[in-house]
């Protein structure tokens, strides 16, 4: 064997044992995730979006208490506990973060610009300023979008067909919410098109929450928008009950609302959001850098109606509404 092959099969044979040697220790490597989310933590995983990520880490070959660590924080649905929270994860050296949420996305976001950020569910990405654009993302933050923003004068349209008189219409609103101004502008275009007043009501605590549906029944609003928040899902049965309470027919992003007596939702499966949300982290701990990973769109979305609420506020549902309908509740 000449000196150039020889000295090739000792890089070859070099490269091998480098290799085999990261894969082992790839293999046996305890990971650790950080896991922010501005809500409370769910009474039970089984019914949020926490089971849903758990088990797509399980079927891409991830257990805790074996090979996987995940480092819960939660916020309790106070944003300003948000920072801390995100500081903490960073101190402890996750190799991944994981957001619910565009206020924990900006918190994770401002706290570090190294460790991989994976957002699970956030309406207007590019926007926000979490990534230059969705094919190309740049930085250290890729994940899900929702597109919340853009589906919101959806929203309006629905509760157009569900009451069909509507002259004007409540949109309760969050100020430490950063997609609450977008998704406001963007229904209040959609609605000077169809000769509809807007009212928009903010709140950022449960009596603010009160205060706010007595203003509705006040300014007769004949119907409310609840845009996607922390706060608000967290207060969804108080949420709920108030819409009941004033009469109000009212439209949510998520089935949790309506699951807790609103009349009905329309937006993309949280749980199938943060499913996908696993599959990007797998693909970052195999070595993808987030600045190369395209943020995914949602390409499907459920139409949640409350048929009990419906007959209660004495409304009749059109029937093009029910076939598109993928869950009503009795």
């Amino acid at each position: 064997m000449n000196r150039r092959r020889k000295l090739l099969a000792v890089l070859g044979a070099g490269a091998l044992a480098g290799s085999l040697s990261t894969f082992a220790q790839q293999q046996g490597k305890i990971w650790r995730i950080g896991f922010l989310s501005s809500r409370r933590r769910p009474d039970s995983s089984d019914l949020d979006f926490i089971s849903p990520f758990t088990l797509g880490m399980r079927d891409l070959g991830y257990f805790e208490g074996k090979n996987l660590v995940i480092e819960w924080r939660f916020a309790d649905g106070k944003a300003e506990r948000l920072p801390g929270l995100a500081a903490e994860l960073v101190r402890l050296k996750v190799d991944v973060l994981v957001t619910q949420g565009s206020p924990a996305a900006s918190a994770a976001q401002k706290t570090t610009t190294t460790i991989p950020i994976v957002m699970g569910s956030v309406g207007d990405p590019v926007g926000s300023g979490f990534i230059k654009s969705l094919a190309h993302p740049g930085g250290n933050i890729t994940g899900l979008s929702n597109i919340n923003v853009d589906i919101a004068p959806k929203r309006l349209e629905m509760l157009l067909s569900m009451v069909p008189k509507l002259s004007r219409v409540a949109v309760l609103v969050n100020r430490t919410n950063p997609n609450h101004t977008t998704t406001l502008e963007t229904i209040q275009a959609a609605a000077q098109k169809s000769g509809i007043k807007i009212l928009p009501l903010a709140a950022q605590t449960t009596q603010e929450i009160e205060k706010v549906f007595s203003t509705m029944t006040r300014e007769n609003a004949g119907a409310v928008i609840v845009a996607p928040d922390a706060l608000f899902t967290q207060q969804r049965r108080q949420i709920a009950e108030l819409t009941g309470k004033h009469r109000l027919p009212s439209i949510f992003a998520t089935r949790e609302f309506v699951e807790a007596g609103g009349l009905m939702s329309y937006g993309q499966s949280q749980a199938e959001n943060f499913r996908r949300a696993a599959t990007y982290v797998d693909k970052i701990f195999k070595g993808a850098k987030p600045a190369d990973l395209p943020v995914e769109l949602p390409t499907t979305f459920d139409l949640v109606i409350n048929l009990a609420t419906a007959k209660a506020l004495g409304i009749a549902i059109p029937r093009l509404l029910l076939v598109r309908a993928t869950q009503v509740i009795q």
